[in-house]
């Protein structure tokens, strides 16, 4: 469907009720696989992170791994889940061209957890709690290659390659229960919980969560009901999106697409789809398939995974702080406002943050540094990350600054230095003579030099026009490259026109 028939999404919302559910996949961090002893790590050569096990060989049987379980138990923990006493693997069966054994070993009717519930905020402010059905573990897939075609996809493909390294690779998948009454802010809340989950499973350090390499994806489901009506509407499943922003637009290009068909007379095909970024669109997978379809059956050769109370409790009590409850810790500990601390939604902003407030810097610069001058470095990046730099090589900047050695402009260029790996703020300082001139006989020969040009400026002073004062600061500034002490330059105006 062109997006130009879309309909207007007030329209659709004043029509329809929207639900959505969301299943977000994490790819854990252990050191190999979910049943076999082979490496869990990305980008090596296709194919080279493979045994009998996970290239399912006759005879070859699976055995589970303990840093796994004891992993998607935190997940429970941490997202308010009950952890099952006992939890049995399940085959589930179809066609899975990136699995060799054509089925994935998951869980179905006992998974590891369930029952919980997220507190998630959205952009508004507005909180909606997020009923949780189920974290239940599973091994993900490996990776197709479509070789021929314009769209990268099976469609069209000459041929397909296979790489069965990531199959086998520790999951946990995570299953809300249907979100009603997020309304217009459904798009928002959507990404919004994504982004809280990617937080909380990076902070327990059981996933690198990358959600650029795929470590967190989020299979997003979105039905429409008319307002009122209390069955139902089918619903779609937008398959494998991989970065926030994505999950934001294809939920709300989902509404209006659907809220169109239905408001014509349409009707809504249960299904799967694509999500295309560059087009701002989805496209027609394959049907979905319900429970059933799957033929689960109890998987025969692995034992069900027992958990006892003591190791439940040993590993609730390595639980770290929640990303939501340390951002609120902090901002009234820095004294920061609600307006201030909106933006800081990222957990690693908030490392950074707290090591370089740690480290000697006041709360207010370090948030200036992190959250202006190199944001905007990051922005500017392919890696969107800052290379070169620590939360210490910060606070040594902002000290700088604090002591009066370095203004911002010339912080500005030691930051350069620093990037590039020279050294330290202090050692680029020394080495390279950043500091600022606070000599007042460097200083007066620069006042009077720009005096010269602008002689009616200490009249201008001594009248109370202290506007007049920036020309020369301005002028000082530029002739001896942002290096004068301007706080210094502006008294020894004050005293020549006093004099």
């Amino acid at each position: 469907m062109a997006k130009a028939e879309l309909m207007n999404y007030e329209q659709a919302l004043e029509q329809f009720e929207v639900v959505i559910g969301l299943e977000v996949h994490v790819e854990l961090n252990t050191n190999t696989k979910m049943f076999c002893g082979c490496k869990n790590e990305f980008g090596n050569e296709p194919n080279t992170n493979v045994c009998p096990i996970c290239i399912a060989l006759p005879g070859a049987l699976p055995a589970v791994n303990k840093t796994a379980v004891e992993s998607s138990i935190k997940i429970g923990l941490a997202l308010g889940c009950e952890i099952a006493p006992t939890g049995r693997f399940a085959r589930k069966n179809y066609f899975y061209p990136d699995l060799a054994k054509n089925f994935q070993t998951s869980q179905y009717d006992e998974p590891i957890a369930f029952e919980g519930a997220l507190e998630v905020e959205v952009p508004s402010g507005a909180v909606h709690n997020v009923l949780i059905e189920r974290a239940h573990m599973e091994e993900d897939a490996g990776k197709l290659t479509h070789i021929g075609g314009s769209t990268g996809r099976i469609q069209g493909a000459e041929y397909s390659l296979v790489d069965y390294n990531r199959a086998g690779v520790p999951l946990v998948e995570i299953v809300t229960k249907p979100i009603y009454g997020a309304g217009s802010e459904a798009p928002e809340l959507a990404a919004a919980y994504v982004r809280s989950v990617r937080e909380i499973v990076k902070g327990l350090g059981v996933s690198d969560a990358r959600m650029e390499r795929g470590n967190v994806r989020c299979d997003a489901n979105v039905s429409l009901r008319k307002k009122g009506a209390e069955k139902l509407g089918t619903r779609t499943e937008t398959k494998n999106v991989n970065s926030l922003r994505s999950i934001e637009r294809a939920v709300r290009y989902e509404i209006q697409r659907q809220a169109h068909i239905l408001a014509n007379g349409g009707t809504i095909i249960q299904e799967t789809r694509h999500w295309h970024e560059d087009k701002g669109a989805t496209s027609a997978g394959r049907p979905k398939s319900d429970a059933d379809d799957y033929r689960y059956f109890p998987e025969p050769d692995l034992v069900p995974v027992q958990p006892s109370r003591e190791l439940i409790e040993s590993l609730r009590a390595t639980l770290p702080e929640k990303p939501a409850d340390r951002r609120k810790r902090l901002a009234g500990e820095w004294g920061f406002s609600e307006l201030e601390f909106r933006d800081v939604v990222n957990a690693d902003l908030l490392d950074q943050l707290e090591e370089t407030v740690a480290a000697g810097a006041k709360p207010q610069a370090a948030r200036k540094w992190w959250m202006g001058e190199l944001a905007r470095i990051a922005n500017e990046s392919e890696e969107g990350a800052i290379p070169n730099i620590t939360p210490a090589q910060v606070a040594e900047l902002a000290k700088l600054i604090e002591d009066g050695k370095i203004n911002d402009r010339l912080a500005r260029e030691v930051l350069g230095y620093v990037l590039a790996g020279e050294g330290s703020p202090a050692e680029i300082v020394s080495a390279r003579g950043l500091e600022v001139v606070s000599d007042d006989g460097a200083l007066i020969a620069a006042i009077e030099a720009a005096l010269a040009t602008q002689p009616d400026v200490l009249d201008a002073i001594r009248e109370g026009r202290m506007q007049a004062a920036g020309q020369v600061i301005g002028a000082v500034m530029k002739a001896m490259a942002g290096s004068a002490d301007a706080a210094r330059v502006r008294e020894l105006l004050i005293e020549m026109a006093n004099k």
